[in-house]
């Protein structure tokens, strides 16, 4: 018995001392592969990353993290022959962290993570583009709120496209499919405007940002010039394929089958509106339908196109403004006031026009387009605007300040308003005309619809 016990105490101290010594060996490898990995020497850090994989996996998500880079690496600069290895390779380094840190493993962000890379390296894997579109697919499915990669969601569109493209796809797939990666799109800009927002308030209100506020603030920043980026992408993309004479034969097909459901009929209104098919009368039927089943600001908005088109302004505007009164949602409201905004602008109607852009702009002040069409119209009405030939050009310096305010705003206009900035100051008086009226310092009153004062530089 005592023999016994004594071979227990034994095998239970060695089991601690292998824990022991194993954890060491991990420590060490982790340190090694870590210091490695900083200074970018990947090949070092390599084989550290392999015996860690092996020995310890669930020891520190780090692994996973520096292993990442380090596979990346190895593809980058890995020979034909060895790059599939490298690739699958890094393929199963994510399924091992979804395996031994899930918590920590975001299943949209990986599995999309896993389709982007069998998609930049389609060739060497022998890759279809319907298996690759069922990859993302299925990535978008199954986590669609973490789906949001831009560079994913343009690759996902463009395998559709190209699987509508071969025959593969109807054009009802493809128009869904865009409107669902719209929305996409629209939910994640919505999400970091709104967190911009409350930093450009601050801002505002004279209050100096943190150091952290300052890093949040260029990530907001960085994450709407990305998803600005790919919704041009995406209609780019889209092109023609979605013209009035593809739209307008595929919904009228599918009416009957869908005029009690209140989603398809939304996106076949706003297809319509968006690529101004709304002469046709299945426009109108779309809408009424869409507005019976299912009052919206959508339906109440589109209501308003159809009196416009009638020539109905006044009863149009009531629309507008019941769809303005039905939006809860401060970014949507936003896009309908510019929207309107933008119908008013065309008709001519600048200054109703300008009290809605300034309205978008104080539901999502981190969007400058509405301060872009503010100057735009500024400098359409400088000939009209103003009572001598000096005060008039003086309006391009409101035009020059309101571009330059969609720069401060907005990250994803910093380039386009400064050129448009420029412009409209070389318009306005230069230093020679300042000189010869005399009134360097003074205050100009501009009158008809702007209403606005300027105060000309001193020399």
């Amino acid at each position: 018995m005592k023999t016994k016990f004594t071979l227990l105490i034994a095998l239970l101290f060695l089991g601690l001392n292998v824990s022991f010594s194993q954890n060491e060996e991990c420590l060490t490898n982790m340190s090694l592969m870590t210091e490695a990995a900083k200074i970018k020497n990947y090949d070092g850090a390599y084989p550290y990353l392999m015996q860690l994989r092996k020995d310890c996996p669930k020891y520190n998500k780090g692994i996973y993290v520096f292993g990442e880079n380090i596979l990346e690496d190895k593809i980058e600069k890995s020979n034909e022959a060895e790059k599939v290895a490298f690739i699958n390779d890094l393929l199963k380094l994510w399924e091992e962290r979804a395996t031994y840190f899930a918590s920590q493993t975001k299943k949209g962000e990986y599995d999309a993570k896993a389709c982007q890379l069998k998609y930049d390296y389609s060739k060497e894997l022998a890759l279809t583009d319907a298996q690759l579109y069922e990859c993302f697919d299925a990535a978008f499915k199954g986590d669609r709120e973490n789906f949001k990669n831009p560079k994913s969601i343009l690759s996902y569109f463009k395998l559709m496209v190209a699987l509508y493209d071969a025959g593969q796809k109807p054009a009802s797939d493809l128009f869904d499919k865009y409107d669902d990666l719209v929305e996409k799109i629209d939910d994640e800009v919505e999400k970091s405007s709104v967190s911009l927002n409350k930093l450009i308030a601050k801002e505002d209100a004279g209050t100096a940002l943190t150091k952290k506020d300052g890093k949040y603030k260029r990530y907001y920043e960085s994450v709407l010039k990305a998803f600005d980026a790919i919704s041009g992408s995406l209609d780019a993309e889209l092109g023609s394929r979605a013209n009035c004479e593809n739209l307008i034969p595929l919904y009228e097909k599918g009416f009957e089958e869908n005029k009690n459901n209140a989603v398809w009929l939304q996106r076949a209104a706003g297809r319509m509106s968006g690529k101004d098919c709304t002469d046709d009368p299945l426009f109108f039927k779309l809408v009424n339908a869409y507005h019976n089943l299912s009052p919206s600001a959508n339906s109440a908005y589109y209501l308003g196109i159809l009196k416009d088109k009638e020539g109905k302004s006044s009863e149009a505007v009531k629309y507008y403004e019941q769809a303005i009164s039905l939006e809860q949602d401060e970014f949507k409201k936003a896009k309908l006031y510019s929207k309107i905004a933008y119908k008013l602008e065309k008709s001519g109607n600048y200054g109703k026009a300008r009290t809605y852009y300034s309205n978008a702009l104080a539901a999502n002040p981190s969007n400058g387009n509405p301060h872009m069409a503010i100057a735009r119209m500024y400098a359409n009405s400088a000939k009209n605007c103003g009572d001598t030939a000096f005060n008039k050009r003086a309006v391009y310096w409101l035009a020059e300040q309101e571009a330059y305010k969609a720069g401060r705003v907005d990250p994803t206009l910093k380039s386009k308003s400064s050129q448009a900035a420029a412009s409209y100051k070389a318009n306005a008086p230069q230093k020679s005309d300042i000189f010869a009226a005399g009134n360097a310092g003074t205050t100009i009153n501009i009158g008809c619809w702007i209403g606005r004062s300027v105060k000309v530089p001193n020399l």
